[in-house]
């Protein structure tokens, strides 16, 4: 809320610096704000009860702010909208798209926070995590370190001498096993044959998935099951082509990471989807540039 409460307060500033005492007079709340924020924060190390009732009693004072700053914005833009408020047209229009835009999404997470700290109710429908980018999902990765992750599931899929063949940025998150037979398909779009050999992490799993992938004309599929008891199924993953399968999927995982370090793809710095997509293709375009010509050099 607080992002959301600065972003207001920043907008209608402009407005009032372009029209002056015309229209509403701005109340400025962001101090007040700032205060109830720094409560929260200081109360939720109190895991006592009345801690959490501290936190609480703050959380209301937040919403009760914040509920104002949303009014006043919304004064702002129905008289921007009206034309009461005089000044420059492009300036008054952007600052109404603006807060246009921010104003639901502030109320989005009014209404979230009164749900999960007042109520208790962590399943509230139609959840935004961040107002600056609200198609934002957690991503849970059961890392100890690092149990949730927070923006959009990436796949990456790789072809020999660790060239990047497709990525996707998924809005929603699919689940993995949904992913794999799509991705053979893909690869036989691009390359104009299926692969000889097919492999992923256990997410990606599914007999169903196996059955098909061989359909396809995969002669072998390397996706590890962690949960199965048949015995035949565990020699199977013993077997030293699928070991080896494994240890090349593990590799892939360096991929991701170079990604991440070389190019940028740990945090896109274009917003929205689209843009999170368009970073994305650009990081792997200048990945594949990158080892395509250390191949290239390689046959000299």
């Amino acid at each position: 809320m607080g992002d959301g409460v600065r972003v207001l307060t920043r907008v209608m500033k402009k407005v009032a610096a372009v029209v002056g005492e015309v229209g509403t007079k701005l109340r400025d709340h962001s101090r007040s704000v700032k205060r109830r924020v720094l409560e929260i924060a200081y109360a939720s190390r109190n895991k006592t009860e009345k801690g959490q009732q501290k936190m609480k009693a703050a959380y209301g004072k937040l919403l009760e702010a914040t509920s104002r700053v949303v009014g006043q914005a919304k004064k702002f833009s129905g008289e921007i909208a009206g034309q009461v408020k005089k000044g420059p047209r492009g300036v008054l229009q952007k600052a109404k798209e603006q807060l246009d835009e921010m104003i639901p999404r502030v109320q989005q997470v009014m209404r979230q926070t009164r749900e999960r700290v007042l109520r208790g109710n962590t399943k509230a429908e139609n959840k935004i995590f961040s107002v600056f980018e609200p198609d934002t999902e957690i991503i849970r990765k059961g890392k100890a370190g690092k149990p949730n992750e927070f923006g959009k599931l990436v796949k990456i899929q790789e072809a020999e001498n660790q060239i990047v063949i497709h990525y996707d940025v998924f809005n929603p998150r699919p689940s993995d096993s949904g992913l794999l037979t799509p991705s053979i398909e893909k690869h036989k779009e691009l390359l104009g044959r299926v692969p000889d050999l097919a492999t992923a992490d256990a997410g990606f799993f599914s007999a169903a998935n196996e059955t098909e992938a061989k359909r396809l004309g995969v002669k072998r599929v390397a996706v590890p099951s962690r949960n199965t008891k048949s015995e035949k199924r565990k020699q199977e993953q013993k077997k030293r082509w699928f070991k080896k399968a494994q240890k090349w999927r593990t590799g892939c995982e360096g991929r991701i990471s170079v990604l991440k370090r070389r190019h940028g793809l740990n945090r896109s710095h274009y917003k929205g989807v689209p843009g999170v997509q368009r970073w994305v293709g650009l990081g792997v375009i200048a990945d594949n540039m990158i080892n395509i010509g250390l191949h290239l050099a390689s046959k000299r």
